[in-house]
């Protein structure tokens, strides 16, 4: 897959090709790049359910034609019962990654959603009927979707830790077993869901009928979360973070997301010489910078009420960025192991002929999240919270109301020559790291889009939940090169060609003459859909 999709009206892309076809529909019918994104997250929900969920939270990054760039966080916070006592009556030492007490903050999806198209109507004076943007989410829990490879590959790897979940097994393993790949995968109840959201509002799933029956689920599984908790709940429209790079400005999500990371990873990129692409300074330049990033995050970086440093500030001083850069040996890699997050997500974007560019992603945390499935609604809730530390204090300590840290980080950049740029990813640890391959070799370097996507990829720490500190890199880079990354003090360790352990990434990219250029990733279910 290397030739890059263009296209003048409009552009989706998406891990899963039905997702992205659904965005179009809406594209066609006049609607604007927000509500095909909504379509298209919609049908995600529906179509690739262990990588994403109506139960998970959710980050917008939104580019204006007029210029301007606004973000919504969509990321519900703990439970007010989500304390320190609830867990250590139940004899836990740590929040547990499955199950009720996994489930322990309030879903933010929807409300991003419903943000979204406020805005949406608010610049274009009118949206199209709910109903039409949730249409073929409807249409495909009702009547069912094949579960793709992946799904099935994750189902059964999983399936001992998530069997146990309330509500998972009569889903998920409807016969007993995990689905195998080309079979059917109905969801009737979430369906209704969809169907009731499209007659009563998105507000109805956090206050109303919805609202109750969702607390009253959660509350028989054994989760904290409460009617009380989501009717307290409400997405924020924030301003984007931002930094100068050579010829753009690059945008992400403030905290409590890595987007500083993704940021930071470039800044200091750009300060590097790295003359060729995919040439050893260009590939051991990004994994240090890396290094230097991550430092950064996990020291300072939490829900933005509990910090103590504002995470644009270190964006806007050239002095610390030219330090990070200048603590980079270009010969020898610094030491590592550093702490490690995780996550699993979709990240998915769209534009529209005006010039509307949306970069969007939205997860579950882990493969399914808790594992808990609602029975009356057909909903698999979240385990973010499982990333909290039970602690009296410090990064991430747990607290009622308290936000998660976030691995997600909708990513966009304009170019000084008037292009605008989305892209994105899903991959917990990986998201900054691939954001800042696929960028810096179709900006820096020059790449066709497509094959920059396409590209192998390496990933430094953890993956798919999995405690790690090696230097991971598909199996189609030059021997040569390894050969130096390796003598260079990279501890680094082989996997497939082809591996979603590098995430599912995406981009779009808009030209001043109205062209969209559109990717898609091979290691994912997914497709550019464009007309």
């Amino acid at each position: 897959m290397l030739h890059t999709a263009r296209s003048l009206r409009g552009m989706v892309t998406a891990p899963h090709h039905l997702a992205s076809q659904a965005g179009l529909q809406v594209l066609r019918a006049g609607g604007s790049a927000i509500e095909a994104v909504v379509a298209t997250a919609a049908t995600l929900a529906v179509v690739y359910p262990h990588m994403t969920s109506i139960g998970g939270d959710g980050f917008w990054l939104i580019c204006w034609p007029d210029g301007r760039t606004e973000t919504i966080d969509a990321c519900g916070g703990a439970a007010m019962a989500a304390n320190l006592d609830l867990y250590k009556k139940a004899g836990l030492g740590a929040v547990p990654w499955r199950g009720p007490l996994a489930a322990n903050t309030v879903a933010g999806t929807i409300s991003g959603w419903a943000l979204a198209l406020e805005r949406s109507a608010a610049e274009r004076g009118s949206t199209l009927p709910l109903a039409q943007l949730l249409s073929e989410a409807i249409r495909y829990a009702e009547d069912g979707v094949p579960v793709t490879g992946g799904g099935a590959a994750i189902a059964h790897e999983k399936s001992v830790e998530l069997t146990a979940a309330p509500g998972y097994a009569a889903v998920f393993e409807p016969d007993g077993r995990p689905l195998l790949e080309g079979e059917i995968l109905r969801n009737p109840a979430l369906a209704a869901t969809f169907q009731e959201l499209a007659a009563t509002g998105l507000q109805s799933f956090y206050d109303g009928a919805l609202a109750e029956r969702i607390a009253a689920d959660l509350a028989a599984a054994g989760s904290p979360v409460s009617a009380a908790d989501l009717a307290a709940h409400k997405a924020q429209l924030r301003d984007p973070l931002s930094v100068r790079i050579h010829d753009a400005t690059l945008f992400n999500m403030a905290p409590p997301t890595q987007g500083v990371a993704s940021l930071l990873i470039l800044a200091i990129f750009d300060r590097l010489k790295a003359d060729e692409g995919e040439s050893f300074a260009h590939i051991h330049g990004l994994i240090e910078a890396t290094k230097q990033a991550f430092r950064y995050r996990d020291t300072h970086v939490g829900d933005p009420a509990y910090m103590t440093v504002e995470a644009q500030a270190i964006l806007d001083n050239p002095a610390a960025l030219d330090a990070m850069a200048s603590a980079i040996n270009p010969q020898r890699a610094a030491p590592w192991p550093h702490p490690s997050q995780a996550g699993d997500t979709v990240w998915l974007g769209a534009m529209d002929a005006t010039g509307l560019s949306v970069s969007m992603i939205q997860s579950t945390y882990f493969e399914f999240g808790s594992g808990v499935v609602l029975p009356q609604t057909g909903i698999v809730w979240q385990n973010r919270g499982a990333s909290f530390r039970l602690t009296e204090a410090g990064w991430n300590a747990l607290r009622p109301g308290r936000k998660p840290f976030h691995t997600l980080n909708p990513a966009a950049a304009r170019f000084d020559d008037g292009r605008t740029m989305v892209y994105g990813t899903m991959g917990g640890e990986g998201q900054p790291q691939t954001q800042a391959t696929v960028f810096s070799r179709y900006a820096r370097y020059g790449m066709g889009l497509q094959a920059a996507v396409t590209a192998p990829r390496w990933l430094l720490g953890k993956t798919w939940g999995q405690e790690s500190v090696t230097l991971k890199y598909e199996d189609r880079f030059a021997p040569g090169l390894i050969g130096q990354l390796g003598a260079a003090g990279h501890a680094i360790e082989r996997v497939g060609p082809f591996t979603s352990m590098m995430g599912h990434a995406g981009a779009l990219v808009r030209h001043t003459d109205g062209v969209i250029e559109g990717a898609t990733d091979p290691r994912s279910d997914g497709g550019v859909a464009a007309w």
